[in-house]
């Protein structure tokens, strides 16, 4: 009986193997400009995000300086 399991083990892990080389092949990856165009695109968004919290913090720093 632990032969068969044995075989089992292995088959599946081929199988699994096999699975994983076949979803790696679907990849279809970004050339250069792509890639220039999104980290362009990240950090314009991170900087404008950035200045809208800043500005926030300051708003509400001075609206609590009248509170307290």
């Amino acid at each position: 009986m632990e032969g068969t399991a044995s075989k089992e083990k292995k088959t599946g892990r081929k199988n699994f193997f096999a699975g994983v080389k076949a979803e790696f092949d679907k990849i279809v990856w970004p050339d250069r400009e792509e890639v220039g165009r999104e980290t362009v695109a990240v950090l314009v968004c991170s900087v404008a995000l950035g200045l809208i919290i800043a500005i926030l913090d300051l708003i509400i720093s001075y609206g609590l300086s009248f509170i307290l």
